[in-house]
């Protein structure tokens, strides 16, 4: 693609979460959200192959249908109760339509369907995009409601999110579909606890950002798109790969790695209210995510050769290892003795 296409694209993303995440009107949040769909669908389709193709005609048609909601959920409520500010969101009727509209966005059970294959006929730097940036307008609109959104349903949403997204992503060879899975796990934690402490959903957010850049720039410096390719870049950057077992551990929130930060402060304010039934559900839950995490580190570090692959060996490479990768690696693995000033600061 065009570097210059792919500035103003870049641009355009930046404009759009931007707008969103700074307006208070309902029309000025939801030209944000659109700008952002224009400008992630070439991305999602430049290489023309017709599985990105595809995963873009996808992605415009359930991000149109969102965004539709979204309009429509503002203008009932501004016809019944006069406001256009997005924190007065009030009229029952509303609360539901646009707790509908931002999980088509999100991709929460049961609207996820679309999330897996739009992720899967995209490149790997643009299904890093897919699964941070383009969550963040959502998510700040879902901040900005939380409290007239209905607290049952989306604990009920949660709870399923956290569950569907362990066990489908248990039989999956391609690891973007596994991220995607992943990807929709985790937005079970953050929508379970928005009701009772939004800040927490933000740092959840956050962590989960920083920890699925660091895997998707480690998959995409190593050129790894499925387990079976995974089994042989031991052999061409071991350090990478060993870092990458770390990161994925900590994606899946085993202490002390920085993913089990978030799932505790969770775990710990749902317990405060009185939700322990469900803080025990979702921890059962994601014990379904992290088998299918200890299944790609087994694949990325302990299968060694000689193995059943039909792929040949890669070359042991000394070609540096970018900075970004490195940092974002070791922030991903290293922060949970940080908790308490990350805590002061959220």
């Amino acid at each position: 693609m065009n570097p210059q296409a792919k500035l103003i694209f870049a641009l355009s993303l930046i404009m759009g979460t931007t707008i969103t995440i700074s307006s208070n009107h309902w029309i000025t949040a939801w030209a944000g959200l659109e700008i952002n769909t224009l400008a992630i669908l070439p991305l999602i389709a430049k290489s023309h192959h017709p599985r990105a193709i595809e995963a873009a005609t996808k992605y415009f048609l359930t991000q149109s249908a969102a965004s539709a909601l979204v309009l429509f959920s503002s203008m009932t409520n501004a016809w019944h109760t006069g406001q256009w500010d997005i924190t007065q969101l009030t009229h029952p009727v509303s609360c539901l339509i646009l707790t509908s509209a931002i999980s088509i966005k999100l991709g929460l059970v049961p609207f996820h369907f679309w999330f897996p294959e739009v992720l899967q006929g995209s490149p790997l730097t643009t299904g890093l995009l897919l699964s941070t940036v383009m969550k963040f307008p959502p998510i700040t609109l879902l901040y900005m409601t939380a409290p007239s959104l209905n607290p049952t349903l989306l604990t009920s949403m949660a709870i399923l999110s956290v569950a569907l997204g362990g066990w489908m992503g248990l039989n999956q060879t391609q690891i973007r579909k596994i991220l995607a899975f992943s990807s929709i796990s985790h937005l079970g934690w953050m929508a379970a606890i928005i009701s009772y402490d939004p800040k927490l959903t933000l740092l959840n957010f956050y962590l989960y950002s920083l920890m699925t850049t660091a895997v998707f720039l480690t998959l995409n410096s190593i050129k790894t798109l499925n387990l079976s390719v995974l089994m042989t870049t031991w052999t061409k950057t071991p350090s990478l790969s060993a870092m990458l077992l770390l990161t994925l551990l900590s994606l899946a929130g085993l202490p002390p790695l920085t993913g089990f930060l978030p799932k505790w402060l969770i775990i710990q304010e749902l317990t405060k209210q009185d939700m322990a039934p469900a803080a025990i559900m979702i921890s059962l839950l994601s014990l379904l995510s992290l088998f299918f995490y200890l299944r790609l580190a087994y694949c990325a570090t302990i299968t060694l050769p000689p193995h059943t692959t039909n792929h040949m060996k890669q070359w042991h490479t000394n070609k540096p290892v970018h900075p970004s990768v490195a940092i974002l690696t070791v922030s991903a693995t290293m922060l949970l003795p940080m908790s308490p000033m990350l805590s002061s600061i959220i």
